[in-house]
């Protein structure tokens, strides 16, 4: 908040927020109360900001569902990010609807909370794990804690992708530092900064010309990048 505070009363013209801080309330708050141009960059639809850019990423979580169960899984295992992050809430609405449109009923056990961490992956992991009749393939909700969902399976002598299908999210470095990589869904980082920069500009421009800037959200395309981390079911 002393940031936020800093930045709206200080010499800066405007703001980009990336995530997390684009779901921060009380800096969005501050912000908005000073009138400081702000774009947002991975914020859902459940904070208005009059600028963002995001993917859509509900249909992310859908089509990485959707590539599992057409590899032949059906008990699909997924771990949740931080709770407050809108991120966590669109990719498991994904996930859920991907279920039910193949009329799968979620089985509430299979979901596990994780906090987009390593340590919070390998703890979901191994619940999952534990259960009596574990998953198939794991679903994490970042390619951190799909890192971890590995590990413990490798501790487990259980190979990655014969008994256990992993993906992950994001297209992080670790994506390819894992073996084997990982099967996940690729955001365009560049591409969103490179929007919210232009957004961010023609905001001032409009500003400066005595306009009112009109809100505009960008959705960007997301890449399903498929590697060597799932495969079908064993029989």
């Amino acid at each position: 908040m002393a940031v936020a505070r800093h930045i709206a009363t200080g010499p800066v013209e405007g703001v980009i927020l990336p995530p997390p801080l684009s779901e921060a309330e009380p800096i969005l708050k501050e912000l908005a109360a000073s009138g400081t141009p702000v774009v947002t960059v991975a914020m859902g639809e459940q904070h208005p900001n009059p600028l963002n850019v995001r993917i859509d990423d509900r249909k992310a979580a859908v089509d990485l569902t959707e590539y599992l169960l057409s590899l032949g899984h059906q008990r699909i295992g997924f771990i949740k990010g931080s709770p407050d992050h809108i991120a966590t809430i669109e990719r498991e609405r994904g996930y859920r609807a991907a279920l039910a449109d193949a009329g799968i009923a979620v089985d509430e056990e299979l979901i596990a909370q994780g906090y987009f961490t390593f340590r919070s992956g390998l703890e979901a992991a191994e619940k999952l794990l534990d259960l009596p009749t574990p998953p198939t393939a794991i679903f994490a909700c970042n390619d951190d804690m799909a890192a971890a969902v590995i590990g413990v399976a490798h501790r487990r002598s259980l190979d990655v992708p014969r008994d256990l299908s992993v993906v992950g999210f994001d297209d992080t470095y670790l994506a390819t530092a894992v073996w084997p990589e990982l099967t996940t869904v690729r955001q365009p980082v560049s591409a969103m900064a490179r929007s919210a920069l232009e957004l961010l500009l023609a905001d001032l421009r409009l500003r400066r010309s005595g306009e009112e800037p009109a809100p505009e959200e960008r959705i960007l395309d997301y890449e399903l990048v498929i590697r060597e981390s799932a495969a079908p079911p064993q029989a």
